[in-house]
């Protein structure tokens, strides 16, 4: 494949949570991340859309088929929104990254601005991925706690109803 011509591949994620919590749209993304494909010159072989998918593993139909068409050469570069779109886990970022590197495929984010290109930007990447990773496990915690507090609350609370007249 000719490394002077971009082929890209778009990828777009948004879990049900981003949606309730921010109202994300995956139309606006993807209209963003064509511009700047246009804007820059690069082809977009495939947009990879994710609707209702959390990025804590791999385990997503259309990545995985993004990272096949990445391994059988038909693009060699991934756009996404932000890095946290890709993966919210350090562990898939090292496989991702070791992947992209044998493939000599780059990645590039609109938001973080970045493009794995660079050492620098690669550790900057890590650095993002490490907090993606913080907020998902804080968001458990915080998940689990209500969780315990509203059973407490259910258990310790009679409501009274007529069968107790």
């Amino acid at each position: 494949m000719n490394e002077e011509k971009k082929i890209c591949g778009i990828y777009t994620r948004v879990s049900t949570e981003d949606q309730s919590r921010f109202g994300h749209s995956l139309d606006e993304k993807e209209d963003r991340l064509r511009k700047l494909c246009e804007f820059k010159g690069y082809k977009i072989y495939k947009v990879y859309r994710e609707e209702g998918v959390s990025a804590k593993n791999t385990n997503r139909p259309k990545f995985q088929e993004m990272i096949q068409d990445m391994k059988d050469g038909k693009i060699n570069k991934i756009i996404v929104y932000k890095l946290d779109r890709l993966t919210r886990s350090i562990k898939d970022l090292e496989t991702i990254c070791t992947l992209l590197e044998e493939y000599h495929c780059d990645l590039e984010s609109v938001v973080e601005e970045i493009n794995t290109r660079n050492a620098n930007v690669k550790f900057f990447i890590k650095i993002l991925t490490i907090l993606a990773q913080l907020e998902i496990e804080r968001t458990s915690e915080k998940t689990k706690f209500g969780l315990v507090g509203a059973e407490k609350k259910s258990t310790s609370t009679h409501i009274i109803t007529q069968t107790d007249f």
